[in-house]
């Protein structure tokens, strides 16, 4: 089993300190052992939990959906808020675990993303009330002062889900819909091993199964399957 790691902390002070990541990097080894797992790639992401702009997370799951490898994040909490942003990485198409609930199913982890967000919106508005409630009271006994108050909040995460199309139109369609999608998340990839002096079908097929990319049957590269990625990169 290939895996690709994801790892978040919330502030550029815990990013620069560690302050979280390794009890986040613990959870993913002890997952990894116990499915006998191998980390191709690791993705670690300073981001606000509010933020939908995840770089580090579009790149590992680029790399897992070109290699085929399942995304592995510790918790649910490290990903969104958005129960919209969870389930659209949930359709992404890439493999997604999360080590504190690897039961987790397609279903559940919509559910889950759903409740997670209610969740939050309801602490938001506890905070708010708790908020007047307080500047009430300091009004009313004339004493002057400010508080600071954390945010809070529940992020979510999500599962990947292939969805199938039936009957052999769609399934045509989808097919070449797919190696269309391939075509695009390997151009750089392509591109780079072409730099590198790869110039023939079979040198290039050669360095996509090194780097472990796979086709969008999930197969190894040949001479003749480069030949149909290049010109569907090319056109």
């Amino acid at each position: 089993m290939k895996i690709v790691t994801y790892k978040r902390v919330s502030t550029s002070k815990q990013g620069r300190s560690g302050l979280g990541l390794g009890a986040q990097e613990a959870a993913i080894q002890d997952f990894a052992r116990s499915r006998g797992a191998r980390v191709i790639s690791d993705y670690t992401e300073v981001e606000s939990g509010k933020s939908n702009e995840r770089p580090q997370l579009a790149a590992a799951l680029h790399h897992a959906k070109v290699t085929g490898a399942t995304l592995v994040i510790a918790k649910l909490d490290r990903l969104s808020r958005s129960a919209s942003f969870t389930l659209t990485l949930r359709d992404s198409g890439v493999r997604f675990v999360c080590c504190d609930m690897p039961e987790a199913n397609d279903l559940t982890i919509g559910v889950l993303a759903v409740v997670a967000q209610a969740e939050a919106q309801a602490i938001s508005r506890r905070t708010k009330d708790a908020l007047q409630v307080a500047r009430k009271r300091i009004a009313e006994t004339g004493q002057r002062g400010h508080r600071r108050v954390k945010r809070l909040g529940n992020p979510n995460g999500a599962e990947a889900l292939r969805r199938a199309k039936k009957g052999n139109r769609a399934a045509t369609a989808q097919v070449s819909a797919n190696a269309d999608q391939r075509a695009r998340d390997l151009a750089a990839v392509v591109q780079d091993i072409r730099a590198a002096g790869a110039s023939t079908l079979a040198a290039i097929a050669n360095e996509l199964n090194s780097r472990e990319m796979i086709t969008p049957r999930g197969g190894r590269w040949y001479p003749s399957s480069v030949a149909n990625l290049l010109k569907r990169i090319d056109a």
